[in-house]
């Protein structure tokens, strides 16, 4: 008896194996989907686990995510908020509610996450995306040294990002328009982005700005 025993055990286990098994590979198939940019595809997968366990944290994440990329704020919310439901202080969960606030425009609320994740996780997986979005934020407010501090964070942990240094540059040159020193500093910003791409409009034409700036400065 003891031995049919573990044989009906080990064919339970045996049985429940593919289904486990299924089920893991389509959590990293979802992951996968999201990084190859296939985001319906990875919220499809995402819901299908939810339907299965509504308190799979890392699928409420994933999913998040991949409806940030799709421009589907609202249904990102609420998923974010029952994902913050099973995990108060998952940084990435708050991270996905500072996304969701600078894309809905609540500045205020967004720093709030971004401040939050910042003080969980100083060396976290999207740090440089939230210092990025930190100084997004403070430009919008016109709070352009404060850009400065943010942006020049970011490229210390992304500095091959031609973009973020033409943001740098832009909250540069906006907070020195009286001060050469402060243009100059932009100008360095904005060469380090054409190094990175010759062909970036944006840096292209704010350094021809800030030439002009810092000359009209010097003539004085």
């Amino acid at each position: 008896m003891k031995k049919g025993f573990l044989f009906s055990g080990g064919m339970v286990l045996f049985l429940m194996f593919p289904l486990w098994h299924g089920f893991a590979q389509n959590q990293l198939d979802a992951l996968a989907e999201y990084r190859d940019r296939k985001y319906e595809s990875a919220v499809t997968i995402c819901k299908s686990e939810l339907r299965v366990n509504p308190n799979n944290l890392e699928s409420h994440v994933v999913l998040c995510w991949s409806l940030i990329s799709l421009g589907r704020y609202e249904e990102a919310l609420n998923y974010a908020r029952q994902g913050r439901n099973l995990s108060r202080y998952d940084p990435r969960i708050i991270e996905i509610l500072g996304e969701i606030s600078y894309y809905q425009g609540s500045n205020r609320d967004a720093l709030e996450y971004f401040q939050e994740y910042v003080n969980l996780a100083p060396e976290g997986g999207r740090i440089d995306m939230v210092y990025y979005f930190i100084g997004e934020i403070f430009i919008r407010m016109g709070r352009f040294r404060h850009a400065d501090i943010a942006l020049s964070t970011a490229v210390h942990y992304m500095p091959g990002n031609a973009a973020w240094w033409t943001r740098l540059a832009y909250a540069r040159e906006n907070a020195g328009r009286e001060n050469a020193r402060e243009l100059q500093e932009a100008i360095r910003a904005y060469e380090r982005a054409l190094l990175l791409n010759a062909q970036y409009s944006d840096a292209r034409r704010g350094l021809e700005r800030t030439r002009q700036a810092l000359a009209a400065i010097t003539i004085r």
